[in-house]
Formats: structure tokens, C-alpha cells, sequence
């Protein structure tokens, strides 16, 4: 046999196999467009929709962080010390029930009730942590990589209540009246599903043109939520219409697993999601988005900024993407893609089809900690409108 005879013939055989099953065109179409295009590294920078121009920054001051004065914590320890100043010389509305035990939903039902002391409480409570945004605002946009800014989005789990979207909305007013330019918004999708929907940003292209969907996770210091998010779109320039189609979460905070156990259900969680793709016949993609606090570096390690997690995530020779990789069953015949990057980029990343009027803008996620993340537009001509 002549050189290059066996080459011919592996592609005859190919092709007569392609001809008599269509569907197997397809799919050598989408695994040729797979191995042309370069894998996305964890926590890349340059996205084909923004620039990351910072995220993670860790402002200080006497005090400590200057992020924690805005956290969910600093909010409950607000309230926490406003229920201690009633209760010296009145009743406290919550009377011996902890701080930490009240949820966001009964804040926001005390806030519009008929009771004057507990409504006044929670304002007092909120202008205070309203007051606090504002000044952790004026820090941020005093740093270099943040000047400019135009608009800032608020998420977190804490901007989905009322009382967060007040604050939000009390902490502009303050900024405004002294002259500070810059919008701050609520982010557009819930938070239990913008910390998903971010990672389409930066899925390669090919899981666009062959799947309907893509699994992700969220990782937080007190909740967890895995989801498969469909992209509703031709191509990759176009996510507005992006949807988490199935979710499920866990508050691993009131277990207190240690990593491994974590890793574990992480890995279940999306198992059974696979299933559910498998049994609903929604094409997914092999490839998985996880969004993660701290500083990520491009082989998946975390670097500084996990210290909320269960365990010790900034071990050196610990790589949550190989660990989840290898605990996850093949999708569509593959082993899964798995790409990190930092939570806050994450979730701010899924505010991009409505970022196009502006140029440079920005995330504050205000959960267990306050996460953020500066954005400049690339290609904005590219961008899909605003919704």
C-alpha cells in the first residue's frame, strides 16, 4: 500500500457511514468545530463580549476590608445592633427570635406592615447599610481600573429583597446629591440564576451551534446552586433570551460539609441534572461553567479569596475543575469541559445583552461577602440589544 492509502481509505469509510446516517454528519461537524477552537482557560480576562478589567479587589482600611462594611453579614450585624438599642428601652418587634434567623421575606413583610416600631427598625437599619454602600461605592470608583465607571450593577442574594433594593436605591440618592455620577441598578436576572447564566459568556462557540444547553454551578460561602441554562440562540453574540431550565441548590452552610463532601453533591447535583437532560431529550453540551469566589488563575486553582468555603479551597494541589471533571459521567459521549471563574464576574456577565449603552460598568454582589468585578464593552456594534 502507497503512502497516504490507509488516510484515504479511514475518510472513504467516513464518509460512506456520514452519507447513510445524516445524524452522524452533524456530529462530526460539531466535534470538527470542537477540536478547531481553543479551549477557554479558567478566568480569562478577555471575553468576546467585555474585558475584566479587575475583579476581587480587596480593599483595606483600619478596619479591616472595606468591602465587609457592605456584606450581607454587615447588613444583619446592622439590624443586630439596632434590635439591641430598642429592646434597652422598649420591646424589640422580633422579641428573642436571633438576627441571623430572620429572613429576607420577613424583613420585607415587617417593612410593609401595619406595625410602625418594626417597619422603623428595618429602615433604620437599612439607611444605615444604605450609608455604608455608599461609601464602599466612593472607594471603589477611586481606584484606578474602576474610573470611569458608568453604571454598577447591585446583585447578590441581599438585591433581590426589598429591603436590598432599597438600600440600593437610598445609597444612589446619597451619591448623587454629592455629585458622585454613576447609576447603580438591580441586577435584571434573580440571583439564584444570574451566577448560572453568566457562564454562556465565556463557553466556547461550539456550544452554540450543536446544544441547546450547558450546565453550571454557583458556589457561594452559604448557598450552592447547580442549573442547566439554555441559550436560546443561533450564536453566541445573542444571549438575551438565556434561561436556567432546571435548578437546584443547597444551603451547604447549614450542613457543614468539609471539601470533599462538597465536591461530592456538587458532582451529584449535576448528575442528576444529566439525567434529567438525557430523559427530556435537551441537548447538552459537554462543557460545565463554575462560578467561585476569589482569584482563580488559568489552571483552576484558587489562589486567595475562598475562605468562606467549606474547607480548605486554596490548597495548591487542589483543582475543583479536575475534581468535578472526574466525578461527572460523559455528555454527549464526552468528558465535560469544566471552566472557573470568580462569582462576581460571573454573575455580572449575565447583565451584558443589557449593558450596551454604556461602555465601562460594574458588579457589587452583596452576599456573605461583597463580591466585584470592573467590565469595558468590547465589540459593542456585536452586543445584543438591551431587553
Amino acid at each position: 500500500m502507497r503512502c497516504g492509502e490507509s488516510g484515504t481509505l479511514d475518510w472513504t469509510v467516513r464518509w460512506l457511514r456520514v452519507s447513510k446516517h445524516p445524524e452522524l454528519a452533524v456530529k462530526a461537524k460539531h466535534e470538527a468545530a470542537r477540536h478547531a477552537e481553543r479551549a477557554p482557560a479558567h478566568a480569562e480576562l478577555s471575553l468576546p463580549s467585555v474585558t475584566v478589567d479587575t475583579y476581587n479587589e480587596e480593599l483595606r482600611d483600619e478596619d479591616g476590608f472595606v468591602g465587609d462594611r457592605a456584606s450581607g453579614r454587615a447588613f444583619r450585624a446592622i439590624l443586630d445592633d439596632w434590635r439591641d438599642r430598642l429592646a434597652q428601652n422598649g420591646e424589640d418587634p422580633f422579641g428573642s427570635k436571633a438576627t441571623q434567623d430572620i429572613s429576607k421575606g420577613e424583613l420585607d413583610k415587617r417593612l410593609a406592615s401595619d406595625d410602625p416600631v418594626a417597619a422603623g427598625l428595618i429602615h433604620s437599619a437599612v439607611e444605615e447599610f444604605a450609608q455604608e454602600l455608599a461609601a464602599v461605592v466612593r472607594r471603589f470608583l477611586r481606584l484606578e481600573k474602576w474610573k470611569g465607571t458608568e453604571r454598577i450593577v447591585v446583585g447578590g442574594g441581599l438585591s433581590s429583597s426589598h429591603i436590598g433594593r432599597l438600600a440600593m436605591g437610598r445609597a444612589a440618592v446619597l451619591l448623587n446629591a454629592e455629585g458622585t455620577r454613576v447609576e447603580l441598578v438591580p441586577i435584571d436576572y434573580h440571583h439564584d440564576e444570574a451566577g448560572l447564566i453568566g457562564s454562556l459568556h465565556f463557553a466556547p462557540g461550539w456550544v452554540f451551534t450543536g446544544y441547546d444547553a450547558i450546565l453550571a454551578a454557583d458556589i457561594g460561602g452559604t448557598n450552592l446552586r447547580v442549573g442547566v441554562v439554555k441559550h436560546h440562540a443561533s450564536k453566541k453574540s445573542d444571549l438575551s433570551r438565556a434561561s436556567v431550565w432546571k435548578l437546584e441548590h443547597w444551603r451547604h452552610a447549614d450542613d457543614k460539609p468539609d471539601r470533599e463532601e462538597a465536591v461530592d453533591r456538587i458532582a451529584a447535583m449535576m448528575t442528576s441534572l444529566i439525567g434529567q437532560t438525557v430523559s427530556e431529550q435537551v441537548k447538552l453540551a459537554p462543557f460545565v461553567g463554575i462560578a467561585c469566589p476569589g482569584i482563580i488563575d488559568d489552571k483552576g486553582v484558587i489562589l486567595r479569596g475562598g475562605q468562606n468555603l467549606p474547607g480548605n479551597w486554596e490548597d495548591a494541589s487542589f483543582n475543583l475543575s479536575m475534581e468535578i471533571a472526574s466525578r461527572l459521567p460523559k455528555i454527549d459521549g464526552d468528558t465535560a469541559l469544566v471552566v472557573m471563574h470568580n462569582d462576581a464576574v460571573v454573575q455580572g456577565l449575565s447583565e451584558v445583552p443589557r449593558m450596551t449603552d454604556v461602555e465601562r460598568w460594574a458588579i457589587l454582589t452583596i452576599g456573605t461577602g461583597l463580591g466585584n468585578a470592573r467590565f469595558t464593552n468590547q465589540r459593542r456594534a456585536d452586543l445584543s440589544p438591551a431587553r
